[in-house]
């Protein structure tokens, strides 16, 4: 019954957190989502990414549907996308949806491949073409390599920075208020690595929390782990870091130096945050979770629920990224219609809901409350063979 209680309690400070935080935060001047041209053109699109990652791919999936759904561009079917890319999604944009206020530019698809050397090239290549050719009018800056690249005056042109696991900490931008740039737009759920760790908390009882991750500004900063640290002093329970590989063009190093942080934490800890990195991505999930379920490990995805439908025990579901795609397509409107992208909240907060694999919990010895079903919105039942 204290557990029941304890549960609600985390549950409905998930909720009075969101309402609370979404009342502080607003667009410093109202603007309009209308679907308007360009004078007589389209508004053109260019895209950069630190390298592939399936967040990016979907994230830009859910994005393209929200300006569809706003009347930005003709509802279409979109089809299944393969891996990780977003390059041949960027392809398919080219001649697969048809608008009339919207074009998402053929040849400016940027990726650094996860490659330091290539990412100051591209970044000064795309840099050049900002100021000298003037052929974008807003561009996509996908995660946090590519936001910190583009969050600066070496340009003017509006930039959303989507997908950054903490633009706060990784210096992204200023606050939540205010990116620091006119420019310059970036996408923050300021609680939501908190919110993660506290139900995790809650649910499991952990006293040593494992968590892998590149020991890199970005690497931290994708972990959160100064948000961690913090909660770890008010709740009592020890973080325990392993150190990867991830930003590196090698995804096979990585998920390799990824699966040893595994074996390495799993008979030191009580459970294991899985945070966002090259490493975890879905060819390697399965061994990872074969690794933690091996020692009857719980784990939360930071990622989402993507992660729990292939393994991972839990995490806050994301709905298929629907409603952050549906927040970037209503910021991009408001950008065309007039708004600098420092005029617009930068505050996202994703709903609520719960991600939980019964065949995991099972697994682990976790036996789900009827209170965290209830509280579920994607519950999985299996894990996929690898």
């Amino acid at each position: 019954m204290r557990f029941i209680k304890k549960l609600c309690v985390v549950l409905l400070y998930c909720l009075t957190v969101q309402v609370a935080s979404a009342e502080s935060y607003a667009d410093k001047v109202v603007f309009p989502t209308e679907p308007i041209m360009n004078g007589d053109q389209r508004w053109r699109i260019g895209y950069f990414e630190g390298g592939e990652y399936i967040d990016y791919q979907k994230i830009l999936v859910e994005t393209v549907k929200g300006l569809m759904n706003a009347g930005w561009i003709d509802k279409v079917e979109i089809p299944a996308q393969e891996g990780e890319q977003t390059a041949l999604f960027w392809h398919w944009l080219q001649n697969g949806v048809s608008s009339d206020y919207i074009e998402f530019v053929e040849d400016a698809h940027y990726s650094a491949k996860w490659n330091e050397t290539l990412r100051g090239q591209v970044v000064k290549q795309l840099t050049n073409r900002l100021n000298q050719t003037g052929d974008i009018d807003l561009m996509i800056a996908m995660g946090t390599s590519a936001g910190k690249a583009l969050s600066n005056d070496n340009h003017s042109t509006s930039t959303m920075v989507l997908s950054a696991t903490d633009p706060l900490a990784a210096g992204i931008i200023k606050s939540v208020d205010d990116s620091g740039y006119d420019h310059i737009h970036a996408t923050v759920d300021p609680n939501r690595h908190e919110r993660q760790v506290r139900v995790f908390h809650d649910l499991v009882n952990f006293k040593k929390l494992g968590i892998a991750y590149e020991d890199s500004e970005n690497g931290r900063s994708y972990a959160a782990l100064d948000v961690i640290e913090k909660l770890s002093v008010q709740r009592g329970f020890k973080v325990i870091g392993c150190h990867t590989q991830s930003d590196i063009s090698d995804i096979a190093k990585a998920e390799i130096s990824t699966a040893k942080c595994f074996r390495k934490l799993a008979p030191q800890v009580d459970a294991i945050y899985v945070t966002a990195q090259g490493g975890v991505n879905p060819n390697s999930i399965g061994k990872l979770v074969k690794i933690t379920n091996e020692y009857r490990i719980p784990t939360f995805s930071q990622s989402g629920s993507e992660e729990v439908r292939k393994g991972f025990l839990l995490s806050l579901s994301q709905a298929g990224f629907r409603y952050v795609g549906e927040f970037h397509a209503s910021t991009f409107a408001k950008v065309f219609n007039g708004a600098s992208p420092n005029q617009l909240t930068q505050f996202f907060e994703e709903p609520p809901r719960m991600a939980v694999n019964l065949k995991t919990a099972e697994v682990v010895g976790f036996n789900p409350p009827l209170l965290l079903l209830g509280a579920a919105d994607e519950v999985y039942r299996d894990i996929p063979e690898e």
